[in-house]
């Protein structure tokens, strides 16, 4: 078996002594903005670029960082809804990240590994163990993410590294055209499913699951449905690919962030087509013929649960299974949109988290609904870089209360409900 060496875990700080003090909020709830009864304490701060987070059950929280700073280890040690405890595990940067059956998986963008994690300890005491390896790693769309179901496999996202051709010429450039996906999709833009606890396996070993898919960050297991959510990231530029069939205004509105069940089997629409949000179908790509009038073939792959709007830019998202928030939360998800960058020079949107309310039987209702905001700071922006916060990692802890980190300046957010639950 092959293992990566654990570089040295450094402890940043020491625990404070434990004490009685409850959770508190911040006066301004870190700056950002929540439903009535809800409120949020600084978990943590400035820790840099973070991506994806987990939360163990001791309510230990992981962060992943995109810098080069590995692993970050927070602990609350006298419950007072601020980390006290901060310790960084390894170097390896990467996006995807779960707390499973003592073990802590985490991906680098070629790569998934895990730690064995000592029931109490907040660190690994060993080296990481190698799950799946030689996933490639291009220049767009190479973050993996992955998810796990109820029989102990783990399934990996290989995204596309490509906006809309495939592999075809000039991509993202005016005229771009796009190529047959079918090699292109013997190793890119889909699923493939491991067993989660054989080790060194290769992309070979996998199998595929599903296809047609450019770029999945968002992947969740419904416990209930026994189902995998997932959202598309949908393609960029409409309007300087294809300058005569669209404007800056289209590309502002199109296409949509698609929210799906991943199917075992599936095929997505992509690079052929993309879903319009306005007119509620499915359109052919430019690159393959498409006109802005084209549709789809009609039934040949899947319309949306949910259309989110253009480009905001889905990153976590994490199923509630707490009993702290009000009832109408329960069962349901939250999802943190990062926020767009290619809608300038109109105003950039998203940079929010939204609540996604899921029926009894495990599935979406078809609606969501805006439940953290304020994160970009300033009511308009055009450039990204300006906004203040962008969430990226969304995850429940065990008390019930929901942790939310940021990718600008590395915030961490402890949310909780202080209302009247009747």
């Amino acid at each position: 078996m092959k293992t990566r060496p654990l570089a040295a875990t450094l402890l940043l700080s020491v625990a404070l002594p434990a004490g009685a003090q409850q959770p508190s909020p911040d006066p301004d709830n870190g700056a950002i903005t929540l439903p009535p009864g809800f409120r949020a304490s600084v978990f943590a701060d400035n820790l840099g670029r973070l991506r994806f987070l987990t939360v163990a059950p001791n309510g230990d929280v992981y962060v992943k960082t995109s810098t080069g700073s590995g692993i970050l280890a927070l602990r609350d040690d006298d419950k007072d809804g601020r980390a006290e405890t901060k310790a960084v595990i390894g170097t390896s940067t990467g996006t995807g990240i779960e707390y499973r059956d003592g073990w802590l998986y985490h991906s680098t963008n070629s790569a998934v590994l895990r730690y064995k994690m000592t029931p109490g300890e907040l660190v690994p005491s060993g080296p990481p163990e190698t799950v799946v390896t030689g996933l490639p790693d291009e220049r767009q769309h190479n973050s993996k993410t992955f998810a796990f179901d109820d029989q102990a496999r783990i399934y990996v996202e290989v995204g596309s590294p490509s906006n809309a051709t495939a592999g075809g010429p000039n991509d993202r450039q005016a005229g771009a055209k796009g190529a047959d996906p079918t090699e292109f999709f013997k190793t890119h833009g889909g699923f493939w499913r491991f067993d989660a606890n054989t080790l060194d396996q290769t992309q070979s070993d996998g199998h595929r699951f599903a296809t047609g898919l450019r770029h999945v960050l968002p992947v969740t297991w419904n416990k209930v449905s026994k189902k995998l959510f997932v959202i598309q990231h949908g393609r960029d530029v409409l309007n300087v690919v294809d300058p005569a069939h669209y404007t800056v205004d289209d590309n502002e509105e199109l296409p949509a962030e698609e929210f799906h069940v991943l199917k075992e089997g599936g095929s997505f629409g992509w690079p052929f087509t993309y879903y319009d949000p306005l007119k509620k179908a499915r359109m052919l790509m430019p690159e393959f013929g498409g006109d802005k009038q084209k549709r789809a073939e009609a039934g040949k792959y899947p319309d949306p649960l949910i259309a989110f709007p253009a480009h905001w830019a889905p990153m976590q998202m994490a199923f509630y299974n707490g009993t702290q928030f009000p009832a109408k939360y329960r069962g349901g998800a939250f999802q943190a949109f990062h926020g767009s960058w290619n809608r300038a020079p109109k105003p950039q949107k998203g940079y929010n988290v939204v609540f996604i309310p899921f029926d009894a039987k495990g599935m979406p209702k078809g609606t969501y609904e805006v439940f953290a905001d304020g994160f970009k700071g300033e009511a308009e922006i055009t450039n990204p870089n300006d906004a203040r916060f962008r969430p990226n990692g969304v995850g429940v802890h065990p008390d019930g209360s929901l942790i939310v980190s940021d990718s600008q300046k590395g915030r961490v957010w402890k949310i909780f409900y202080v209302g009247d639950k009747k």
